[in-house]
């Protein structure tokens, strides 16, 4: 089981990025996807969800209106579009799937919760950093 997230980088405030999680080994077609982030010194928290057959998706409040989520099962990938870009956008992004999306949304909306810690599989992250 593979989760590997790329397009991270350094971008100044107010720019885009689109974040990708390219899934293998498992039936992506299946689970749930979320995005987390960790900033410096700070707990991991929930960025996004969204739904097997993309019919659902959740964001938290920080990041509604300025990302989305998607995804495509033919190519076992999930995106974030991310734009206008703060500083406090700065951190490792991951992506993590599970069987159910109301676990990975659950998590998302409640890093602290158990669900977080249950979730079937974690990406490795990649950086995203945003200078003011």
């Amino acid at each position: 089981v593979q989760l590997v997230e790329s397009g991270g980088g350094l971008v100044q405030a107010g720019g885009s990025l689109r974040l990708s999680c390219a899934a293998s080994g498992f039936s992506f077609h299946n689970y749930g996807i979320g995005w987390f982030r960790q900033g410096p010194g700070k707990e991991r928290e929930g960025v996004a969800c969204i739904s097997s057959n993309s019919e659902y998706t959740r964001y938290v409040d920080s990041v509604e209106g300025r990302f989305t989520i998607s995804r495509d099962n033919t190519k076992k990938t999930v995106y974030l579009q991310m734009n206008s870009l703060k500083p406090e956008d700065t951190a490792i992004y991951y992506c993590a799937a599970d069987a159910s999306v109301g676990k990975i949304c659950t998590a998302t909306t409640q890093p602290k919760g158990v669900a977080l810690r249950t979730v079937d599989f974690w990406g490795q992250g990649t950086q995203v950093t945003v200078s003011s």
